[in-house]
């Protein structure tokens, strides 16, 4: 039987999501016996955060995911007793091994949890021993939001890596080492951030190898701004990471970010892309919260960190339409629906702004490059403004080489879009017209644009 959510306009078709209820970061991203398989924080109950899982699911080609039954459940009177958090899971000489974070029923315990699963992932075996990491090491003062460890092997060891808050410092990431997997020894902080700069609190810490440098990305609360993912670029040096370089990841509604190698060891990261409308109205449509395509990392020549969409995603790819700059206008475009993949290319410098502007009914979903402030931006227009869905403009410093032109990628589908600058830039945002009749696309300084090429998008299913 169709569900009754299928005919939801702001309901994505080609980015991952569960049949229903509340998700939010991915957990446990990995490519096992060929397949990709992604675990994700769910609430089987309901279109709210409460009440975390593990759900589960795998693709073949990171763009067809099939759902799969609740892989990690909390088990009554034991530390993950209030909650599964988030975590990942490590190939340990042939056997998967997941690690997570454990809540008692006030999340107000925080423990660090192992499980080890079946030749296919779907059924896991808690450690008898957890929690494996029971709480912050004591000297650092108080801590609080001790969570998501990220687990890695390098030189013979393992090390964990766990998000944390010390209490009047700010954020930190706490550095841990292991020759067996249960017995792990606290090392030191791996980063401590300034917090009018970092943010009052991490989640989500990663660190990993990318050329010769490595790369430790986090997810930072920021103190008097939205939520943020960031990333550091630096040396492994004694088991400690010194930066060299710092940038946002994305300044939008994207968060939790996770990355693995994959069998061909290309540097893969997910992230949950949040909502951007209250509470009521994620219970209301029954879902909440998509996974973003997942993106092909790299440095450019000057440390900045590169993500592209895999490519896998345009095997999705339909009617295509191509204006080259002579055949641009000012007239819109009629496109197919609100299921885009946009290449677009613009010379910054013959207009103060440049971008495009998708109408859909009365409301209005702008990108715009300003050349002066050198700022990517997202703007959002409602003809019916409501405080329950947020129209606030996000957006972030790109500066663009010399000679450089604006190349942007563009991907919508349903609610959801994700916006990246030359590669290095990105903002993601959420756009919630009440109509999706006859859509249509514009460029916003026709004489600027260089080209401009629109796909509208197969469904997944």
């Amino acid at each position: 039987m169709a569900s009754p959510l299928e005919n939801d306009m702001h309901r994505p078709t080609y980015h991952f999501m569960p049949a229903a209820n509340w998700m939010n970061d991915p957990n446990g991203v990995i490519q096992w016996q060929g397949r990709y398989h992604l675990f994700f924080q769910y609430n089987p109950d309901g279109a709210w955060h409460a009440n975390m899982h593990w759900g589960h699911a795998v693709s073949d080609d990171l763009i067809h995911w099939e759902e799969l039954p609740v892989a990690i459940a909390p088990t009554p009177e034991s530390p993950d007793q209030g909650g599964i958090f988030s975590g990942c899971i490590v190939n340990n000489g042939g056997t998967p091994v997941a690690f997570y974070t454990g809540v008692n029923d006030d999340y107000s315990v925080q423990t660090q949890c192992m499980a080890v699963g079946n030749d296919n992932l779907t059924r896991w075996e808690k450690y008898a021993g957890n929690p494996v990491i029971g709480a912050a090491p004591a000297h650092l003062g108080q801590t609080r939001d001790f969570r998501d460890p990220f687990v890695f092997q390098r030189a013979g060891s393992w090390y964990m890596t766990v998000s944390a808050h010390i209490v009047g410092v700010g954020g930190a990431v706490l550095l841990y080492r292991s020759d067996d997997l249960t017995d792990w020894e606290y090392l030191h902080p791996l980063f401590v951030g300034d917090r009018a700069r970092h943010g009052r609190n991490f989640e989500c810490a990663n660190c990993f190898p990318l050329g010769d440098k490595w790369v430790l990305i986090i997810s930072a609360m920021l103190v008097d701004a939205p939520a943020y993912t960031l990333y550091f670029v630096g040396r492994w040096e004694d088991e400690r990471f010194i930066v060299e370089s710092e940038g946002v990841y994305d300044a939008g509604v994207s968060y939790a970010s996770l990355m693995h190698f994959d069998a061909s060891e290309r540097p893969l990261i997910y992230s949950w892309l949040r909502e951007a409308r209250g509470v009521e109205l994620q219970k209301r449509a029954g879902w909440s919260g998509v996974q973003a395509i997942p993106r092909v990392l790299s440095l450019d020549s000057r440390n900045r960190l590169i993500s592209r969409p895999v490519p896998e995603v345009e095997r999705l790819r339909g009617r295509h339409q191509h204006f080259a700059a002579a055949a641009m206008s000012a007239a819109a475009i009629p496109v197919g629906g609100l299921a885009l993949d946009i290449e677009a290319e613009f010379d910054a410098g013959a207009a103060p702004n440049c971008g495009i502007e998708l109408a859909a009914g009365d409301d209005r979903l702008t990108i715009v490059y300003e050349r002066r402030a050198q700022t990517l931006q997202i703007q959002r227009r409602y003809q019916r403004a409501t405080s329950e869905i947020d129209s606030g403009p996000e957006g972030i410093a790109h500066a663009l080489d010399a000679c450089e032109s604006l190349q942007l990628r563009i991907l919508i589908d349903g609610s959801v879009v994700e916006v990246i600058a030359n590669g290095r830039s990105r903002v993601t945002s959420r756009f919630y017209p009440v109509s999706a009749n006859a859509p249509g696309l514009r460029a916003l300084a026709p004489g600027a644009a260089l080209s401009l090429d629109v796909w509208e998008m197969a469904l997944r299913m």
